[in-house]
């Protein structure tokens, strides 16, 4: 099946879902070697499956963590630059819970591979009060006051980074 990630002359649409999974004061996040910047773990829906069938295969293919997928939390519009072009991204995050497979604290490294690419991610439980904060830049940038206010509605939100 093919992602629901599509390159045009104009710039690039991708369409993902992302695992916001809280434990002990802490939210599993996500990183590569290269960039410092936090990200909520997840990735491209495929083609015919379900949002709930792309977090637990994401999870199980990057970290070998097995999740259960609850509620809708937040639905986004991203923009951001995708190296030289502009990406138009809908991304939905969904509350999870990890059942087994991973370390529920610290940190461990995982594999992700995207457009033929395949790296190292570095996941760690950051605390969710130091979010924002040095050290902690987490994007889309409202995810951590979203996550800190702790509402339980389903927010929307537009990130533009230009």
């Amino acid at each position: 099946m093919s992602d629901l990630l599509f390159k045009t002359d104009e710039g690039v649409f991708s369409y993902r879902v992302a695992g916001v999974c809280v434990h002990d004061g802490c939210v599993l996040l996500q990183s590569t070697a290269d960039d410092p910047s936090l990200a909520f773990p997840g990735g491209h829906v495929a083609f015919g499956e379900t949002n709930a069938e792309t977090l637990a295969r994401e999870f199980a293919e990057e970290m070998g963590a097995e999740i259960k997928v609850r509620g809708l939390r937040w639905a986004a519009e991203v923009f951001f630059p995708w190296g030289e072009r502009r990406c138009h991204q809908i991304c939905l995050y969904y509350d999870v819970e990890i059942v087994g497979g991973i370390p529920m604290r610290g940190s461990f490294t995982g594999r992700e591979q995207i457009e033929g690419r395949k790296f190292d991610l570095i996941f760690r439980w950051a605390p969710i009060e130091k979010l924002g904060g040095e050290g902690f830049v987490v994007y889309p940038t409202q995810c951590a006051e979203l996550l800190k206010n702790g509402g339980r509605e389903v927010a929307h939100f537009v990130y533009r980074e230009e």
